[in-house]
């Protein structure tokens, strides 16, 4: 029987077989196409070192090795892509109208396999027809999923959905959308996927403190420092929407009063025109941005709820001191069209030593999909580890 001593060895043997092929995964996976020259370089390996580590992960089926362009004389290399063979994660994105499944490979590119409309906003409804996708996904790809990912519009706390005011759900259990108890679950909040996806592969991917802040029901973003998201002590960090920025008189559908969520989307743009509440606001947004143009009123009104954004975001720059601002979903149409109103609110609401070199505040690179990137990120981080690598070694060769 192996001594402690002899165990620990062998567990710091089998980390460093495993930290140089993590860390060139971690190359291709930051710049899917790099050359292995690149590579080797970045790292500081040998040739040989290089050669032979992509070759232990093309054996492996985690990358493949194609030849690179030629560009005059030298000796050939190779481009370093995902194996067609390799492990995937499946992400899932539910948002208040609808959701989709995609596949990512190991360079974090999620590809859209199944998508639908809500039937109904019935929990048990929506979550049995996604689990359904992701079953059929699972079944397609087998053992080489690692992970099943899930953004969505909700406050995740621990890993579990704890209330969503954009669904209108209460608590909710996710547990049917794991598909094995090899596979691990993971669950957050879509705005901090998103925020994730932004600093890690989006406009900010250079930058060390990035705020991530979105519009579609209410607003929601996160803090993502050195490329982790702030999420607190229990993972329900982030919900910016909840900040008491709005008008105390109304009542959130969070149970809160003076929600910031109020002040941001089609509700409060519906408030300024005298409309009723709006059923779907996103769509409500949506459909006023594209009337502003032409009609004071509305011109007016959007002036007015990209002021309330503004200022808001203000207080986060204030508050957390971001070396970028990202904008989400409807934010950056929202800033578009009442620039004038939002730049001016931004100005006013900072503090006086900020007013001179401001952090820049740009559009979000992702998009609706921004989601969906940061569930295939979260979970590769899940799987690219050395445990993670290890079992799929032993997987791929059971002998």
């Amino acid at each position: 029987m192996a001594s402690p001593r002899d165990r620990t060895r062998s567990a710091r043997a089998r980390d460093a077989r495993w930290r140089g092929a993590l860390a060139v995964l971690e190359e291709m996976r930051r710049e899917p196409g790099v050359t292995r020259a690149a590579v080797a370089r970045r790292l500081g390996l040998s040739t040989g070192s290089a050669t032979e580590i992509t070759a232990r992960l093309r054996d492996l089926a985690l990358l493949a090795e194609t030849p690179a362009a030629t560009a005059g004389r030298g000796r050939p290399t190779t481009v370093l892509t995902p194996h067609p063979d390799g492990p995937v994660v499946i992400a899932v994105d539910v948002r208040q109208g609808d959701w989709r499944c995609a596949v990512a490979a190991l360079d974090g590119k999620p590809d859209i396999a199944e998508t639908g409309t809500h039937r109904s906003r019935d929990p048990e409804d929506v979550i049995d027809t996604v689990a359904q996708a992701v079953r059929r996904l699972h079944h397609h790809y087998g053992e080489r999923v690692r992970a099943v990912s899930v953004a969505i519009a909700a406050t995740v706390q621990r890993g579990r959905v704890v209330q969503s005011a954009a669904l209108d759900w209460g608590p909710v259990d996710l547990a049917a959308l794991a598909v094995d108890p090899h596979v691990p679950l993971l669950i957050g909040n879509d705005a901090t996927f998103a925020g994730l996806a932004e600093a890690r592969q989006g406009v900010a991917a250079e930058a060390g403190t990035v705020l991530h802040v979105t519009v579609e029901v209410g607003v929601g973003g996160t803090l993502v420092v050195d490329g982790r998201p702030v999420d607190g002590a229990t993972g329900a960090g982030g919900e910016f929407g909840h900040l008491p920025f709005g008008d105390p008189g109304l009542r959130c559908p969070c149970g809160a009063r003076g929600c910031w969520d109020l002040m941001v989307d089609g509700r409060a743009i519906a408030r300024h025109l005298g409309d009723p509440p709006p059923r779907d606001p996103r769509a409500y947004a949506e459909h006023a941005l594209a009337r502003a143009p032409a009609d004071p009123a509305v011109r007016t009104a959007v002036g007015r709820t990209a002021t309330g954004l503004a200022r808001g975001l203000a207080g986060l720059i204030n508050a957390l001191d971001p070396a970028v601002v990202t904008l989400g979903g409807l934010a950056e149409p929202l800033r578009a069209a009442a620039e004038p109103e939002f730049n001016a609110a931004v100005a006013d609401g900072l503090m006086r030593f900020r007013r001179p070199n401001p952090p820049p505040v740009v559009a979000a690179a992702l998009g609706r999909d921004g989601a969906l990137h940061g569930a295939a990120v979260t979970a590769l981080d899940h799987f690219l580890t050395e445990d993670g690598l290890a079992a799929w070694a032993a997987l791929r060769s059971p002998a």
